[in-house]
């Protein structure tokens, strides 16, 4: 669309723009005030009705960074934004330029700031999302093996993805020789240590618990042991799901497809489990550990979420409300609250202390992963930015200062009836005037 065929709408009151950077209407949502301006395609604009100051006040507000509390990524590909005290969600994918295959498995910030959003798509491909510039900036190829990414991750300055043939590959820039290492088969989560970056967490699909350090990647630190034969003799199937790094600690927390959650310690010369907690009947697909590293938040294919206990390893709260299967569970890094996200297309903030439902978002496409943002005091952040505020002031002033309109005909049409009402006799009505008590 040409940059002279948009109309922004504002308060439901059209004002023409014709010197502005033409956006798509998914970026164009994403500035902050989508109830303010729309566009509206296929409208021929009229030059010069628009005053300077209201130009470099969209451009400033377009300029703006966005502060969105939540990141989503979705199965049709798209990356939502959500924003929590304003209780509005953004689409920044361009819809007519997705193709089948491109959804989101995987999601990671690109930067210590999280000015940064880097999705795993289901192409093979990397894309890096801009807060700042609220665009997608850089799109990298990142195919190798087979299957979708099961886990994204950046250290230092390079790419770490994992696939579910068990290939992670560390993807450096302008670097033709990149390491790769065979990590297993039916590689289901990649995670990376949170202190520690060069150390990361795999397993899957009877392939268990193994940690990795990058600097030294010719064997694995750590390789877990299988829990002992059932009383039946039988193997117990191995099925891990997720994993996560216990804060402050050397242990690792897995859930499995045979709702297990496990502790394992490398410290300790025993390989096997040392703790060992069933939810449940139904497959655990999803977790996140507390901040303090006392409890672990657990999300099943049922959509039942819940807190446990590692000290106890007992169950100390159930948080309701899901009702699909739960992709994905993040713990906020200081508050008490987790964000949890699934098939039944909701985004659910719960806080996991009291179990009160905090914000509850359809978000129209099923949710695969998401990113929680580590800011604080989500409520005293400002409502409107200050370049919202200056759009604002400058749309009351140029609707002020506009003459009013007259309807011509419906004038016309109150001197003929007036005119008829004098030769009949008949009383001009008006309305009757209410008596005071």
């Amino acid at each position: 669309m040409p940059e002279t065929e948009i109309l922004w709408i504002m308060s439901h009151k059209s004002i023409r723009q014709t010197d502005i950077t033409t956006l798509p209407r998914s970026q164009f949502t994403a500035l902050g005030f989508p109830k303010v301006f729309t566009p509206i395609d296929n409208f021929r604009l009229l030059p010069g009705s628009v005053k300077p100051e209201v130009t470099a006040s969209l451009l400033a507000a377009m300029a703006a960074p966005v502060r969105n509390h939540v990141w989503v990524g979705t199965e049709t590909g798209i990356l939502k934004g959500i924003n929590l005290q304003k209780k509005q969600a953004f689409n920044y994918t361009d819809v007519a330029s997705i193709t089948k295959g491109q959804e989101v498995t995987a999601m990671c910030w690109g930067d210590p700031q999280e000015s940064e959003v880097l999705l795993g798509c289901g192409d093979g491909t990397v894309r890096v999302f801009s807060s700042e510039k609220s665009k997608f900036t850089e799109i990298h190829e990142c195919r190798g093996g087979e299957g979708t990414f099961k886990g994204l991750a950046v250290m230092d300055n390079a790419l770490v993805t994992c696939v579910e043939s068990g290939l992670l590959k560390v993807w450096k820039a302008g670097d033709s020789d990149n390491l790769e290492v065979q990590v297993g088969a039916g590689i289901e989560k990649m995670r990376q240590c949170e202190t520690q970056h060069q150390r990361f967490g795999t397993g899957g699909k009877e392939t268990d618990l193994k940690i990795w350090d990058l600097e030294r990647p010719e064997a694995p630190l750590f390789k877990a042991k299988n829990v002992r034969n059932d009383w039946l003799d039988l193997h117990v199937p191995v099925w891990i799901r997720d994993l996560g790094f216990l804060p402050g600690s050397e242990k690792i927390v897995t859930c499995t497809s045979h709702h297990q959650v496990r502790v394992y310690d490398p410290s300790s010369p025993q390989r096997r489990p040392v703790l060992e907690v069933l939810y449940e009947e139904d497959p655990l697909t999803a977790l996140s550990i507390t901040p303090d590293g006392r409890s672990v938040v657990v999300g099943n294919s049922r959509g039942n979420v819940a807190v446990i206990d590692l000290r106890k390893g007992r169950l100390l709260c159930a948080l309701k409300g899901s009702a699909g299967s739960i992709r994905s569970i993040q713990c906020h890094s200081s508050m008490p609250i987790v964000a949890s996200c699934g098939l039944d297309r909701f985004l659910r903030i719960h806080n996991y202390q009291n179990k009160e439902l905090l914000h509850k978002v359809y978000l129209k496409s099923q949710l695969n992963c998401l990113l929680l943002t580590s800011r604080e005091k989500w409520e005293e952040e400002d409502a409107t930015s200050p370049a919202e505020q200056d759009v604002k002031e400058e749309e009351d002033a140029v609707w002020d200062n506009m003459e009013t309109v007259v309807d011509k005909t419906s004038k016309k049409r109150q001197e003929v009836q007036i005119r008829a009402n004098s030769e009949t006799g008949t009383k001009n009505p008006t309305r009757k005037k209410k008596k005071c008590a």
